[in-house]
């Protein structure tokens, strides 16, 4: 699936500069948002961010905004993570589908 297909609408300008202010390099979508069980008025946008190596030093409890934070780009309810359990880890990033990588 593509950006483009997506069942969302993204603002990538937006999503870029959200990442860029906080040293995420690529920032991905996964789960129900890519398949035909998404509801688009009741389902979150699960999304999993991978920082540049040092960027959560000092953020402390304002991670925890960051699902808010994007919440208010993609207009609903996300998700965020940046850590994945080890059991769907592998089947997570074969379906990923990035919305922002640093260049």
């Amino acid at each position: 699936m593509s950006v483009a297909e997506l069942p969302i609408q993204i603002d990538r300008e937006k999503i870029a500069e959200f990442c860029r202010a906080r040293g995420i390099r690529r920032l991905s979508l996964f789960g129900s948002v890519l398949r035909e069980d998404f509801d688009p008025q009741r389902s979150d946008v699960d999304v999993l961010a991978e920082f540049e190596p040092d960027a959560l030093k000092g953020v402390g409890f304002r991670y925890f905004g960051y699902g808010e934070e994007l919440a208010g780009i993609l207009g609903r309810r996300v998700d965020f993570c940046s850590r994945l359990n080890k059991y769907i880890e592998a089947e997570v990033r074969r379906e990923a589908v990035p919305i922002y990588e640093q260049a």
